[in-house]
C-alpha cells in the first residue's frame, strides 16, 4: 500500500476528529522533505519517544533529519509517540505506527533510530516498537525487520536498553551516522545476514552492539566483568566528537510546524561542551571538550534560517551561553539582524556571575520577560561541594541590576538531595529567595517595575553516569519529600512561589540512569502493564513500576540507595567519553572536602578530554 493511500484509508477525518491535536499526525509542514521511496536505497525513521511538540523542539533531530535527507540515497522521516487518545484509535483500528512524511508503517523501514534524551522516555520506546509491530527484543528480529538504533546523552549508559537496541551510537552523530549509512549500503548490496551488518558497524568508532557482549555478575549483584562474545567488537567504545563546528553540517532550512511547539523559534547552537565542571552535571562531562562556532558562521546560519522559516524569534543554544568567548560580537550582529527583520532575540539562562544588564536591555527592548538563574544550592558550603562557583553576592547583585532595569519576574532553580546536604542547606534556598525579594525593595519605587514575583523550583538530585557523583547514593523518596515539605514550610510570602519535582519519578530516573541489563526485563514488563509517558505526571504510575520490579525479582533500591566503592565495575565502564575515571574520583573526593576546581579556561585539570583535540583543549 502506498504511503499516501495508507494515510487516506487508515487515518481518516473520523479518527482525527476524535483526538485532541490532529495536527500532530498529518505532516506536510513547511520545509519537510518528501521523496519517492522507490528512488532511495535506505529509509530511516527518526524516532523521538515523546509527543510531536516536544520532539519538534529538539535541535539534534533538526540537524540529523536534514543531513540524512541531503543524501540522495537516504529518505529520513519523523515518527513521534502518539498521545494516548491517538494510540487508542490506532490500536482500535489496527493502524501501525507510521512516519509523518510518507504515512508508511515504520516496520517497513531499514532503520528506526531513537534519540535518548531522558530516562523516563524508555517505556515510550518500547510502546512505539509495539505499536509498529516490531519485535521488542533485538534477539527476536529477523531479516526484513528494521535495525533499531539509538543515540543521545542517555546512550552513555546503554545497558538498561541493551535487550531492545541493535546498536548504539556514542557521541555526536553528524559523522558516525553517515558512516553507518555507507556501511549499510555496502551490506545491503552484499546480501549478508543481520549479524554481518552488526559486525560491520561495530568496527565504526563510536558504535556499540550490545549483543556482542555479555555480563558476569558477583553474588551481591554487582558486575564481575564484561565479556566480549564477538572478536570484531572493540573492548572500549570511544565516543565520537566533531572537532570543527564551523565545517560540520547545520541545516539552512528547518521544518516549520503548523502548531505551536515547546521551542517555537530558530535555535542557534553556538558551541558544544562546557568548561565549568559542575559535579552533578552529566552534560558538562560527556560533551567535553568545548568547541565554538564563529560569529560569522552563526550569523550566516541565522540569516538563512530566518529567510527559510519566517520565525519571529532567534535563541542561542549551549550549556553555558555566557561562556561563549565572542558573545558580545555575536549578539551585536544578531541584534542588527533582529531589528532589521523585526524579530526577537532570546537569551537562555545566564550564569549569575556573568550577568550583563547592558546586553539584557538590548535583547529585551520590546518586552521584559522573566529572568532565570540557577544557583543550584542554598548555601555556599554546598555550592562549593558541587563546584558551582557562584556566591550569594553574585546573585543579589545580578537581580538588583535586573530590578533596576525594570524586570520583576525571577525564577530560581535549585537541587535538593545533593551529596552532603543538610536541612540547613535546604533552608538556605528559602533564605536566598527572601534575599532576592529584599533586593527588589531596595530599588527606588520610581525605578522598579510594579509587582515582583519570585519562583523557586527544586529538582531532586539524580546521580548520573560519568559524573563525579556517579558513586553517590540518592536520597530516598521519604527523605526528598521531607526536604520538600521543610522548604515549603519556610516559604511564607505570597510573592514567592515554590514548585518541586515528584520524588518517585526522580527515584525511577536514578534507577535507569545507573542501571544495568537486568532492567531490560523490568522495562518490558512495565510496558506490558501499560506504562508510557512516565515523564508526564498524569500518566506516571509508580505502583505499576513497583509491581514490575517485584515480578522480575529486581530491587530498584540496589541502584539508588547505596554508595558505590570506586573499585566497583560500573555498567558503563566499557564506554570511553574521554574524561578519565581518575579525574572523576579526584573530583568526588574534592567535593567531600568542599574544595572547588577552577574552570577549564583558568587552569587545565587534566580531565582527559584533550585527547580529542590532539593534546590541547585551549591554545
Amino acid at each position: 500500500m502506498e504511503g499516501e493511500d495508507f494515510v487516506k484509508q487508515k487515518i481518516s477525518d473520523k479518527i482525527l476528529s476524535k483526538v485532541q491535536k490532529p495536527t500532530r499526525y498529518i505532516g506536510n509542514e513547511w520545509n519537510s522533505v518528501h521523496k519517492d521511496p522507490k528512488e532511495v536505497e535506505m529509509r530511516f525513521a527518526f524516532g523521538f519517544p515523546d509527543i510531536y511538540e516536544v520532539g519538534m523542539s529538539h535541535l539534534g533531530m533538526k540537524i540529523l533529519y536534514h543531513m540524512l535527507n541531503d543524501r540522495q540515497d537516504v529518505y529520513c522521516e519523523r515518527v513521534f509517540a502518539p498521545w494516548v487518545d491517538m494510540e487508542e484509535q490506532m490500536r482500535q483500528h489496527h493502524i501501525p505506527l507510521f512516519a509523518l512524511e510518507s504515512g508508511d508503517p515504520i516496520s517497513e523501514f531499514d532503520f528506526v533510530g531513537f534519540t535518548l534524551q531522558y530516562e523516563m522516555s524508555y517505556s515510550n520506546i518500547l510502546n512505539m516498537l509495539d505499536l509498529a509491530g516490531i519485535p521488542l527484543m533485538a534477539s527476536e528480529r529477523e531479516k526484513g525487520h528494521p535495525f533499531i538504533c539509538a543515540g543521545g546523552p542517555c546512550a552513555y549508559n546503554p545497558e538498561p536498553l541493551a535487550a531492545f537496541i541493535d546498536f548504539f551510537m556514542m557521541g555526536e552523530g553528524e559523522e558516525v551516522l553517515n558512516e553507518v549509512m555507507d556501511a549499510y549500503a555496502e551490506w545491503k548490496r552484499s546480501g549478508g545476514t543481520r549479524t554481518d551488518f552488526l559486525e560491520r558497524v561495530c568496527q565504526i568508532e563510536g558504535v556499540y552492539v550490545p549483543q556482542f557482549y555479555d555480563v558476569a555478575y558477583n553474588g551481591d549483584g554487582t558486575i564481575h566483568h564484561m565479556i566480549r562474545t564477538n572478536e570484531k567488537a572493540p573492548e572500549k567504545i570511544k565516543k565520537r566528537i566533531i572537532k570543527d563546528l564551523d565545517h560540520t553540517y547545520f541545516p539552512r532550512e528547518i521544518i516549520v510546524p503548523f502548531m505551536e511547539i515547546v521551542h517555537d523559534r530558530i535555535m542557534l547552537e553556538i558551541f558544544r561542551g562546557c568548561t565549568r565542571g559542575c559535579r552533578f552535571c552529566q552534560a558538562g562531562i560527556i560533551y567535553r571538550p568545548v568547541r565554538e562556532r564563529t560569529p560569522q558562521k552563526l550569523l550566516e546560519i541565522a540569516k538563512a534560517l530566518n529567510k527559510a522559516t519566517g520565525y519571529e524569534e532567534i535563541s542561542l543554544s549551549s550549556l553555558s551561553t555566557s561562556d561563549y568567548t565572542a558573545l558580545e560580537g555575536l549578539t551585536e550582529g544578531l541584534l542588527d539582524l533582529t531589528e532589521q527583520e523585526k524579530i526577537n532575540l532570546a537569551l537562555p539562562s545566564l550564569r549569575v556571575d556573568s550577568f550583563s544588564l547592558a546586553l539584557m536591555n538590548k535583547v529585551q527592548k520590546v518586552r521584559k520577560s522573566g529572568l532565570t538563574f540557577a544557583p543550584e544550592a542554598g548555601t555556599q558550603r554546598l555550592r562549593d561541594v558541587i563546584n558551582k562557583g557562584v556566591t550569594e553576592e553574585d546573585l543579589v547583585k545580578s537581580v538588583t541590576l535586573a530590578f533596576e532595569g525594570g524586570w520583576n519576574n525571577v525564577k530560581l532553580y535549585f537541587m535538593i538531595g545533593l551529596p552532603t546536604e543538610t536541612l540547613e542547606d535546604v533552608e538556605g534556598i528559602a533564605n536566598l529567595a527572601y534575599q532576592v525579594l529584599d533586593a527588589y525593595f531596595t530599588v527606588p519605587k520610581e525605578q522598579r517595575n510594579r509587582g515582583v514575583n519570585v519562583t523557586v523550583s527544586t529538582s531532586s538530585f539524580v546521580p548520573k553516569a560519568f559524573t563525579p557523583f556517579q558513586w553517590h547514593a540518592q536520597d530516598t523518596i521519604e527523605q526528598l519529600r521531607e526536604k520538600q515539605a521543610h522548604l515549603k514550610s519556610k516559604i511564607k510570602n505570597k510573592k514567592i512561589k515554590y514548585n518541586w519535582h515528584d520524588a518517585p519519578l526522580s527515584f525511577l530516573e536514578a534507577v535507569f540512569a545507573r542501571g544495568d541489563r537486568k532492567l531490560s526485563e523490568v522495562l518490558a514488563r512495565a510496558q506490558e502493564k501499560g506504562c508510557r509517558f512516565d515523564g508526564w505526571s498524569e500518566y506516571f504510575d509508580y505502583e505499576k513500576w513497583m509491581e514490575s520490579f517485584d515480578e522480575c525479582g529486581v530491587d530498584p533500591h540496589f541502584y539508588t540507595a547505596r554508595k558505590r566503592p570506586y573499585e566497583e565495575i560500573l555498567p558503563w565502564d566499557h564506554i570511553d567519553v574521554g574524561v578519565t575515571k581518575k579525574f572523576l574520583i579526584n573530583e568526588s573526593e574534592k567535593a567531600l572536602r568542599g574544595e572547588t576546581t577552577p574552570h577549564c579556561r583558568q587552569n587545565c585539570t587534566g580531565c582527559g578530554a584533550a585527547v580529542f583535540e590532539g593534546g590541547v583543549c585551549f591554545e
